[in-house]
């Protein structure tokens, strides 16, 4: 069991999300960084899918009543066992009755902390994903608080051990983060000056921000006419623009629908990018094709089988070239030489 001592600022049980549902009204929810997410489970040894927490800004301290191997990916809120420091991208143990705890994000926005076996609470359509605006899923469909305690599943894809990811697999966070898109569906909208403007300019995250979506601050986006539509379906990373010009980003807690005119659409391997920024950081969009999209997806998709592979391959003996990385067991760094696939 896990008992949560500081729940931080904003910590959320999440999953990948409430899919199928849009239709009658209930947003998909889920990790906002699905990269963060995923990798985070994957060092976890849990199947894809497997509930974990989502801090954000600033993380919470968490006792563990049994020994238990966790990790954590996303963003580095200077993670803890007990006194000691551990790096994100990493697993590690930590001992029964031990502590781990989080404090302010140095670099990035939100963390995930994966624990073997995911967090077991009750599926609610689907999904363990919280939806605060509705009360539904996670923990009584709210953030977390003190006194919270949490139980370990059963969603194990395989053994692990602890380890530091490596380094051609770790995300970095700049605070000028680069989407690139694709125009429409309502581009035709927008005068064409309007569309340069987009793609010539930075704009600034607002504090208004949120999981429903990124609120930006920038030069004004010209309508043709108006900027209302019949409302329809709002897809992920859409970029919608109302009447005053500054356009929004639809994120995980999106609507099912909307009714402003949508000059684009991020492309889904960004989307984890824009999540990791904070209130004052730098967005630019740069236009893309269908194909690159598409590719752009592809390597995403193998990036989690070669770290998937590497896992899986770590203690296998063969003629494979050996690599050298730090392996944190107990408190202690070992530089060990393990095994992995080209």
């Amino acid at each position: 069991m896990i008992e949560t001592l500081e729940p931080g600022l904003f910590t959320l049980i999440q999953d990948e999300g409430r899919w199928g549902y849009q239709a009658y009204g209930m947003p998909v929810a889920g990790a906002m960084d699905r990269y963060g997410y995923r990798v985070a489970n994957l060092l976890a040894g849990n199947r894809r899918g497997a509930a974990a927490l989502e801090m954000t800004m600033e993380g919470g301290t968490f006792r563990f009543s049994q020994k238990c191997l966790v990790a954590v990916g996303g963003a580095d809120m200077q993670a803890r066992v007990n006194d000691l420091g551990v790096p994100s991208w990493s697993a590690f143990y930590v001992p029964a009755g031990g502590f781990l705890s989080f404090a302010a994000v140095l670099t990035g926005c939100r963390t995930y902390l994966a624990v073997h076996g995911g967090l077991d609470v009750p599926s609610v359509l689907g999904s363990r994903s919280t939806y605060t605006r509705a009360s539904v899923g996670g923990m009584d469909g709210r953030p977390l608080k003190g006194g919270d305690v949490l139980a370990t599943g059963r969603d194990v894809f395989s053994g692990t051990v602890p380890i530091r990811l490596s380094d051609q697999f770790v995300r970095r966070y700049d605070q000028e983060i680069t989407l690139r898109i694709i125009l429409g569906p309502q581009d035709d909208m927008f005068t064409p000056e309007g569309v340069r403007t987009l793609l010539a300019n930075k704009y600034i995250i607002s504090p208004e921000a949120d999981r429903m979506g990124c609120r930006l601050e920038g030069p004004k986006i010209d309508h043709v006419d108006k900027a209302d539509i019949i409302s329809d379906a709002l897809p992920l990373g859409a970029v919608q623009v109302p009447a005053h010009g500054m356009p929004i980003v639809m994120m995980a807690d999106r609507q099912t629908t909307g009714g402003y005119a949508k000059i684009a659409t991020v492309i889904g391997p960004d989307l984890s990018l824009l999540a990791q920024g904070k209130p004052g950081d730098a967005v630019r969009f740069s236009r893309c094709s269908d194909e690159e999209a598409v590719e752009a997806l592809r390597r995403e998709e193998r990036c989690y089988e070669e770290i998937q592979g590497f896992l899986l391959s770590r203690q296998s003996s063969g003629p494979n070239p050996l690599r050298s990385l730090n392996v944190f067991v107990d408190g202690v760094y070992y530089d060990v030489r393990i095994q992995e696939e080209r």
